[in-house]
């Protein structure tokens, strides 16, 4: 399976969200959207990428844009996490994967020489379009959120 590049139409997703309900990327189309995608929630890493999204989630929006963590927890593990840190962004569940290998996310990786599957952080800004207008693979935190704001503005 080839990755998906900078021009590809964005995988469709209609995935349950924290609070009940569901999101799908058709119902979102006509403003930029931040998909990023994290291994597992209240973990270091993860915690503190949400917590740089919600904080510039007033940015995001007054750029017109949508701002979405998508991991394999279930829609009940996402509501605590939100809870507990007062995280304002929106958060699917992927239980099945499904959209985290159409993205080419579920990767393997390697931790203290041992070999396992998971998901890769990653990010992808889509389009007003439906298309992918930036990838980030292998990201790192520290200043992400940041990044990807002002790849927002310049589109």
């Amino acid at each position: 399976m080839a990755d998906l590049d900078v021009g590809d139409v964005a995988p469709q997703f209609d995935l349950p969200r924290d609070g009940g309900g569901s999101l799908s990327l058709a119902a979102l189309l006509g403003k930029p959207i931040i998909l990023y995608f994290y291994p597992q929630d209240d973990t270091t890493s993860c915690t503190n990428e949400a917590i740089g999204f919600s904080q510039l989630k007033p940015e995001f929006e007054k750029a017109g844009a949508v701002v979405i963590g998508l991991s394999p927890d279930s829609v009940k593990k996402h509501d605590k996490f939100k809870a507990k840190y007062n995280l304002s962004v929106d958060l699917v569940a992927d239980e099945e994967r499904k959209v985290i290998e159409a993205y080419r996310l579920w990767v393997e990786k390697k931790l203290y020489g041992r070999t396992y599957m998971g998901v890769e952080r990653g990010t992808f800004l889509i389009g007003r379009d439906g298309r992918i207008a930036r990838i980030w693979r292998n990201v790192r935190v520290k200043g992400h959120a940041e990044e990807v704001l002002e790849a927002v503005r310049a589109l």
